[in-house]
């Protein structure tokens, strides 16, 4: 496996720390509000990235965070406290903000079919691996007293600007804010706020009753996990230039070293406006796609065809196109599980050798999708076709193996039933959902929901 590395900016192999087993580390959700469709490219993305490694025989631990703890829309130690800002717009409180959010991103990944992460850790049940870690920090000298709280002194961090090639003198003098004063320098960050008496969410500490700065949860779980060291730490581009600075800051404050060998980020799913915010109040989720009757699996299918590094400019048009391609591949593997039988086909090793060069090369997926389409294309029995694509299913993450081994084509009539069907359930209207499953089944067809959405059958009766 060769992944593109943020910390050396060039394409490098993969060596594990442990031979056989690799530890990666995803940042997570903030759950203040809905993950929109920008949000789940990243974790598909991730998703690509594990199944891939898993593929390819190695042993991975998986954890992503989820930041239930409050910190600032500016992603830096400045504006309103995103949890909390949640809170007021819903009228509840910060923890049941949480929750619900929490549940909408964990409702996304099923549909999308991504794999819960091995762990999914929340900052709030991890204070006290945070306090150890900023007590490290301080013990080492990397740390000063403010006004403010207990703030990292980047100055004792010389390659501090690498990793983003921030310019720090620019950073200064284009500073429109002033934060706090008492700062050795204005890009030293907090590593825990004490000036916020009211804030709703605060817990002890050697300095004071306050809360954790953003940045210090990933390297506090992330060690907690995986170990000091470990093989690959992701995110998105938006990261680089102050989360992800920090935290390698904060690995070196506290460890003497970068936390992670690899830095791997991906870039945004945009709309031809620009990119999906939703701190604005903007951006289409999941949800939203179900409810316009769109299979999850199709925008899937359709972030297969784009590069992670690159990001996707999402419309409707291709995700419509997205969806055509994935019914002709479902159909193909229907047409060949009809045939088969239970006849067992062969994976044929030159078009495996292929798509593994594919996945193997910085996640190219979307030339890997192109092999799936030659193997489609191909002159070779029917039975190896199938078992062929099916290991690759592995990857991609289609649920081709589970669809259904019948002759019966769905009538139009009863896929928009169907979806109309889904559309109740999903905002929740359970006696409409109900009436439209009774009347697919008046029709002659047995409507299922699993975790990849809905599956239709003939009935035998």
């Amino acid at each position: 496996m060769k992944l593109y590395n943020t910390l050396t900016r060039k394409k490098e192999e993969l060596k594990p720390i442990v031979e056989g087993q690799v530890g990666v580390y995803s940042c997570g959700p903030t759950v203040y509000w809905n993950q929109h469709i920008g949000n789940m490219y990243a974790f598909l993305s991730w998703d690509f990235l594990v199944r891939s490694l898993r593929y390819l025989g190695y042993r991975v631990t998986w954890v992503m965070n989820i930041t239930d703890v409050g910190h600032m829309t500016s992603d830096e130690d400045s504006g309103e406290d995103k949890m909390e800002k949640g809170a007021k717009r819903e009228g509840i409180s910060s923890e049941e903000v949480a929750r619900i959010y929490e549940k909408q991103f964990l409702e996304s990944m099923d549909r999308l079919n991504i794999r819960r992460p091995d762990k999914l850790p929340r900052a709030t049940e991890h204070i006290k691996e945070q306090i150890e870690l900023a007590k490290k920090i301080e013990r080492n000298g990397f740390a000063y007293m403010t006004k403010t709280g207990l703030v990292f002194d980047t100055a004792k961090f010389a390659d501090y600007a690498k990793f983003a090639n921030l310019k720090l003198e620019e950073m200064e003098v284009g500073r429109r804010v002033e934060v706090d004063r008492e700062k050795h320098h204005p890009w030293d960050f907090l590593l825990w706020v004490t000036n916020q008496p009211n804030h709703k969410m605060a817990w002890d500490s050697p300095w004071g009753r306050g809360f954790p700065g953003w940045h210090l949860e990933c390297t506090a779980m992330s060690t907690a996990y995986l170990g000091e060291k470990f093989d690959i730490h992701t995110g998105g581009i938006e990261h680089i230039g102050v989360h992800h600075s920090n935290e390698i800051a904060q690995g070196y404050g506290a460890f003497g070293e970068n936390t992670a060998n690899f830095w791997v980020h991906n870039a945004w799913l945009s709309l031809k406006e620009g990119k999906m915010s939703k701190s604005a109040g903007g951006g289409v989720t999941v949800q939203d796609l179900v409810k316009e009757g769109y299979d999850p699996l199709a925008f899937r299918y359709l972030v297969l065809q784009s590069h992670f590094s690159k990001g996707l400019v999402f419309s409707k048009k291709s995700l419509k196109s997205a969806e055509v391609g994935l019914e002709s591949l479902r159909e193909k593997v229907k047409f060949w599980m009809r045939v088969t039988g239970k006849k067992k086909g062969k994976i044929n090793e030159k078009y495996r050798l292929k798509f593994e060069e594919k996945i193997s090369d910085n996640l190219s997926m979307a030339e890997a999708m192109a092999v799936v389409w030659k193997v489609v294309r191909s002159k070779m029995d029917d039975e190896d076709n199938l078992a062929t694509v099916l290991d690759f299913d592995r990857i991609l993450g289609l649920n081709l193996g589970k669809l259904m081994m019948t002759e019966d084509k769905i009538p139009f009539e009863i896929e928009k039933l169907a979806k109309w069907r889904e559309s109740a359930r999903v905002q929740k209207n359970w006696q409409k959902a109900d009436e439209l499953r009774k009347e697919i089944e008046i029709k002659g067809w047995v409507l299922t929901d699993e975790n990849d959405g809905y599956h239709l059958k003939k009935r035998n009766d």
